[in-house]
């Protein structure tokens, strides 16, 4: 009647009577019955956190694709930048401009300025320093990515004036020296 050698020592030392030792050895067998229909269950849910993982694998590559991407995009746009940068910069005239909220300025000859102020050169950012690039190239990158193009001109040049305010005949120039 008794099972195993651990209900046999309880019923000789007195602590399990037979009513109990039964019961218990009925609990063991229900225990490994319903054990079987847990282990479905467990090969079920094994089953799924495999399917999650795998869900999560793929999300982490596809984030870790997506950042390649952007750092192979802004690898090729500072290449493209560094490539086709107007180098005869050298000149008396300064421009001053806007980078990230602080004035900055370079030094440019006339020519290079007055393209610059018409609109058919841009500035962009280049590392720590600043290139003067064509304004097509310009909008090719812009394109891509966007962050790279601090000044354009040409944008400025496009918009058009409000009909009815009273000082669109008061045009101040960009290019004021003073």
């Amino acid at each position: 009647m008794v099972k195993n050698a651990l209900q046999a020592q309880l019923l000789k030392a007195g602590l399990v009577d037979n009513k109990k030792a039964k019961k218990l050895s009925k609990q063991a067998v229900h225990e490994q019955r319903t054990g079987q229909s847990n282990e479905a269950e467990l090969k079920a849910k094994i089953a799924q956190d495999k399917e999650q993982k795998l869900a999560k694998d793929q999300a982490l590559d596809l984030e870790k694709k997506r950042l390649l991407q952007g750092k192979e995009l802004k690898a090729a746009i500072v290449q493209m930048i560094s490539q086709h940068k107007i180098h005869q910069l050298d000149g008396d005239v300064a421009y001053q401009f806007i980078d990230e909220s602080k004035v900055k300025k370079i030094y440019l000859n006339q020519q290079i300025y007055n393209a610059l102020v018409s609109g058919s050169l841009v500035i962009a950012k280049e590392d720590d320093s600043y290139a003067v690039l064509p304004k097509i190239l310009a909008d090719r990158i812009n394109a891509k990515m966007t962050g790279f193009i601090i000044v354009n001109n040409s944008q400025k040049n496009e918009q058009i004036t409000d009909e009815e305010d009273p000082y669109a005949a008061y045009v101040i120039p960009d290019d004021l020296m003073w």
